[in-house]
């Protein structure tokens, strides 16, 4: 694994909202921390609502994680382009955030631990 990037257990529960909807709820979550960047929380795919989530074309790579699929977030009210990213296929060490899904922190999108 890169010296810059730790996974571990993310303390306690986690949840999701969007559009005032809970998408996820896990206790089970992993806490990705990469360099000085904000850590992020990776929900286990079995936590998350997928019904409200549809497959986006955007894909971006990372030399560290690998290459990350993207899915936006259809509520009610809105849909939050680009808004969850997941790694496939992770690169080594990072094998750990397979099926898993992370979301960005956005107007409208929250994550928080409960």
């Amino acid at each position: 694994m890169d010296k810059n990037i730790t996974i571990g257990p993310a303390e306690g529960t986690w949840v999701v909202r969007a559009g005032g909807a809970v998408i996820a709820e896990s206790a089970n979550a992993l806490k990705l921390s990469e360099g000085d960047l904000p850590f992020v929380i990776y929900f286990p795919r079995s936590d998350v609502a997928m019904a409200f989530l549809d497959s986006a074309e955007h894909r971006t790579s990372c030399p560290h994680k690998g290459d990350a699929t993207y899915f936006d977030i259809v509520s009610k009210s809105k849909t939050y382009s680009n808004a969850v990213w997941s790694y496939e296929s992770p690169k080594g060490d990072i094998a750990r955030i397979k099926d898993h899904l992370a979301f960005d922190v956005q107007d409208g999108v929250q994550v928080e631990q409960i």
